[in-house]
C-alpha cells in the first residue's frame, strides 16, 4: 500500500503536547532575549514586545498545526530548534536597528518578521502539496537544469545585479528593492538532482580501478561528473566572484558522492581539485587573489581601505569576538554596529560579542541538533533516494554554518554566505524554510509505522475510548 493513500493515526496526545510545549519554550526564549535587549538599551521592555511575541508565536503555532495535520509522524524537535534560531535572528536584527550605524542597508525587524511569515507559508505549502517526496526523483534532470539556470542567472544582462563586488543577485529593471539571490534556491534544486543522479549511477561510481596505498582509486572514465561539477563551481567563483556558492556546491556534491559510494577516494580527489582550482584561479584572476591576500594578511593596513573585500570587516569581527570573551558583554551592551554588515555576513560575530563564547557554543549546538535530526532521518529512510536527499540537505546546512564560522574567524577565506535563519534578507530565509519542510516530510515518511501497524493502533485507540 502506498504511503500517500494511508490516513495515518495521529501521534499520541502526550507526544503532541510535548512538541507544542517545546515550541512554546522556544518562543519564550526568544521573547526573553528581546526583553533583555530593550532593558539594556532603554531601561525598559520594548513597547512592541507583545506584538512581536504574539506574531512569532502565532506563526509557529500555524506551522505546528500544518505539521500535525500533514506530517504527524515527523521529528518533533526540528520545528522548535529552527524557531529558536530564527527568533534569535529577529532579536539581533532588532538590537542592531536600535544602534544602526547609518549605512541605510539595515531594514526594520518588522520586514524580517514578514520574511519569516512568507517562509512559514512556503514551509506549509511544501508539506500540503508534496505528500510523497519520492516524486522528486522523477524530476532529477529537470531539477538539475533549473538549479544551473538559477545559479548562472545573475550573469544575464539587465536583470543581474552586482553588490559588494559579487554578482549574485537578480532584480527587476527599474526597481532597486526588488531583488533576490537565486543561488539560495539553486542549492535545493541541485541537491535533488545530485540525489537522483547518484541513486542511478552509484554502482558505477563505486567501482575501483587500482589501489594506491590505502585508497581505492576510481576509474578514469568515471571522473566526468566530478570534473563537470568542479568546472561549474570554478565558473561561479571566477565569473560571479562568489566563493561561497562555489564552495557550497562542490562540497555538497562530494559529500553526497561519498554517502552514495562509501569511497573516501572521492573526498580526497574533490579536496585536491578544489584547492588546486582555487589556487590556479588566484594566480590568474585578481579578485580571487585579493580574497586569499586578505585571508593570509588580515592585519596589513594596506588592505583595510579597499572598497570591496578589504580586511577591515574581518578585523572588526575578530575584535568583537575578542571583546566578548567567554560570557559576552550582554545583549544590548556591546558595539556590534562597528562591524560592517553585522546584520548580514557578520551576524555571528555580533552574537559572539554580546553572548560570548558560551552563547556561540549554545547556538552551534542548536545547529548541530538540527543537522543531527536530519541525518537521523537519512539513516531511518527506507529507500536510497530518501537517504541521499536527507543526507544532502542536512550536510548543506552543516557545511554552510562551517563556511560562515570559518570565514568570520579567519579559519578559511571569507565567502559572503549568510548564517541560516539569522541574517537579514529574504532569499536565504525562504530557501532554508523550504529545506526544513523537505526534511520534515522525509522524517514523517521514515518514522511512520507500516500500514498494518497504523490500522492496529487505530483499533487500539477506538477500544480505549
Amino acid at each position: 500500500m502506498s504511503e500517500v493513500g494511508v490516513s495515518p493515526v495521529p501521534m499520541p496526545a502526550k507526544r503532541r503536547g510535548a512538541q507544542l510545549l517545546m515550541l512554546a519554550l522556544a518562543v519564550a526564549i526568544v521573547m526573553g532575549a528581546y526583553a533583555n535587549v530593550g532593558l539594556a538599551i532603554d531601561g525598559q521592555i520594548p513597547s512592541g514586545m507583545l506584538t512581536y511575541g504574539l506574531s512569532l508565536g502565532g506563526l509557529m503555532l500555524a506551522a505546528y498545526l500544518v505539521l500535525a495535520k500533514f506530517a504527524p509522524w515527523a521529528d518533533p524537535l526540528i520545528l522548535p530548534l529552527v524557531t529558536v534560531v530564527n527568533g534569535l535572528g529577529l532579536v539581533m536584527i532588532y538590537r542592531l536597528s536600535e544602534s544602526d550605524s547609518g549605512t541605510g542597508r539595515l531594514s526594520s525587524p518588522t520586514n524580517q518578521l514578514l520574511w519569516t511569515l512568507v517562509g512559514i507559508v512556503l514551509f506549509s505549502l511544501t508539506l500540503i502539496f508534496l505528500r510523497d517526496h519520492r516524486a522528486l526523483q522523477r524530476l532529477t534532470y529537470t531539477a538539475g537544469a533549473a538549479g544551473l539556470f538559477l545559479l548562472v542567472s545573475p550573469l544575464i544582462p539587465f536583470i543581474g545585479r552586482e553588490l559588494n563586488g559579487a554578482r549574485i543577485w537578480v532584480g527587476v529593471p527599474g526597481v532597486p528593492s526588488a531583488q533576490i539571490q537565486p543561488a539560495e534556491f539553486a542549492k535545493l534544486a541541485l541537491v535533488i538532482f545530485f540525489a537522483g543522479y547518484l541513486v542511478a549511477k552509484r554502482d558505477v561510481l563505486a567501482l575501483a580501478s587500482r589501489r594506491l596505498l590505502f585508497i581505492d582509486l576510481p576509474r578514469a572514465r568515471d571522473l566526468g561528473p566530478v570534473l563537470i561539477t568542479w568546472g561549474v563551481s570554478l565558473g561561479v567563483l571566477v565569473m560571479q566572484k562568489d566563493l561561497g556558492s562555489s564552495l557550497l556546491l562542490f562540497g555538497t556534491f562530494i559529500a553526497m558522492l561519498y554517502i552514495a559510494t562509501q569511497r573516501s577516494s572521492w573526498v580526497i580527489i574533490g579536496v585536491l581539485l578544489f584547492v588546486g582550482g582555487a589556487v590556479l584561479a588566484g594566480m590568474v584572476f585578481d579578485h580571487v587573489y585579493q580574497r586569499f591576500e586578505v585571508y593570509l594578511n588580515p592585519e596589513d593596513p594596506a588592505l583595510f581601505d579597499r572598497e570591496f573585500g578589504g580586511s577591515a570587516q574581518l578585523m572588526q569581527g575578530l575584535f568583537a569576538l575578542g571583546s566578548g570573551g567567554i560570557l559576552g558583554t550582554g545583549l544590548g551592551q556591546g558595539h556590534p554596529e562597528l562591524i560592517p554588515l553585522a546584520f548580514s555576513d557578520f551576524i555571528f560575530t555580533a552574537i559572539g560579542e554580546e553572548l560570548g563564547l558560551t552563547g556561540l557554543m549554545a547556538l552551534l549546538m542548536v545547529y548541530a541538533l538540527i543537522v543531527e535530526r536530519g541525518l537521523r532521518t537519512a539513516l531511518a529512510a527506507r529507500d536510497p533516494f530518501s537517504k541521499l536527499l536527507a543526507g544532502g540537505l542536512s550536510f548543506i546546512l552543516a557545511w554552510q554554518v562551517f563556511i560562515i564560522v570559518g570565514g568570520v574567524t579567519n579559519l578559511i577565506p571569507l565567502t559572503g554566505l549568510v548564517t541560516p535563519f539569522m541574517s537579514q534578507g529574504g532569499s536565504a530565509l525562504l530557501a532554508n524554510w523550504i529545506l526544513i519542510a523537505l526534511l520534515v516530510r522525509m522524517s514523517d515518511a521514515a518514522r511512520r509505522p507500516p500500514p498494518q501497524a497504523i490500522q492496529n493502533e487505530g483499533l487500539t485507540q477506538v477500544f480505549q475510548r
